[in-house]
């Protein structure tokens, strides 16, 4: 527990910051992350980032984050679309130079790794340019769900929520949480400049929360596939980049849709 709140500490005093200045270098540390995120995932299935499938990997991430705003900007002559593409059939294509060592599995795992991360994370920037709030406003939902599941769980819990992939949660708890998260929304509504009705915020965050809490058991069936206890080892005490985020992943791009702002 002693290591859980040092690294917590560290990590908010690094994190906070930059995510309140926002801007160029919020988009530097979101691309950190994110890489970080596809590295752990690589790991997982034994492929090196450190090489050429890996190097097209982390490109294909880097396209998928590339925000709106700096895309208007720059003006390419290609589409993010047209580049995603253009990566997918490389990746493809190096199947067929390593002469099936690096084969079709690996290439769909690399895509869809790349996806799965850069997406959440490309939205990670979306909502920080639609207003501090916003994030804050997630964060706070996710530690409600996490806390409630926890603590509810913990007293009240009987009945497993999915005992194949997470043996510790529960029905009551993942209720609990989702309560909790509710009441957070409630607040964020009340006394902040989030406009939406009371009733809209209940229902967003309700939903939000417990794709939050799929997004939990998405990362947990993906260590438990691959037989890992962590994604990672880079936040001691807390495991990885994607132990850490795997709510949010889910989260971001849901709260876009459901334009809140």
């Amino acid at each position: 527990m002693k290591q859980r709140i040092i690294t917590a500490v560290a990590a908010a005093a690094l994190f906070l910051p930059i995510v309140f200045y926002g801007g160029l270098p919020f988009v530097i540390l979101t691309y950190l992350l994110a890489s970080i995120g596809l590295y752990e995932l690589l790991k997982m299935k034994n492929l090196n980032i450190f090489s050429i499938n890996g190097f097209l990997s982390l490109l294909f991430l880097w396209v998928v984050i590339f925000p709106e705003k700096y895309e208007r900007a720059a003006n390419f002559f290609y589409s993010k679309t047209e580049l995603a593409i253009a990566f997918i059939l490389l990746l493809l294509t190096f199947t067929v130079i390593t002469k099936n060592r690096f084969n079709f599995e690996d290439a769909a795992f690399s895509i869809f790794s790349a996806l799965y991360v850069g997406i959440g994370f490309y939205f990670f920037i979306e909502t920080r340019d639609a207003g501090l709030v916003y994030i804050f406003y997630s964060l706070f939902m996710i530690w409600a769900t996490d806390s409630g599941a926890y603590f509810i769980g913990k007293t009240m819990g009987k009945k497993k929520l999915w005992p194949d992939i997470s043996p510790n949660k529960t029905v009551e708890g993942s209720i609990g949480g989702v309560i909790c998260a509710i009441i957070v929304g409630v607040l964020f509504a009340l006394f902040t400049d989030i406009h939406a009705a009371i009733v809209t915020i209940i229902g967003i965050t309700a939903v939000l929360s417990v794709f939050g809490q799929i997004g939990d058991l998405v990362q947990s069936a993906f260590k438990r596939h691959f037989n890992v206890k962590d994604s990672g080892n880079i936040l001691p005490g807390h495991g990885g980049i994607l132990d850490r985020f795997d709510s949010l992943l889910f989260v971001l791009p849901l709260l876009h849709f459901f334009h809140l702002w």
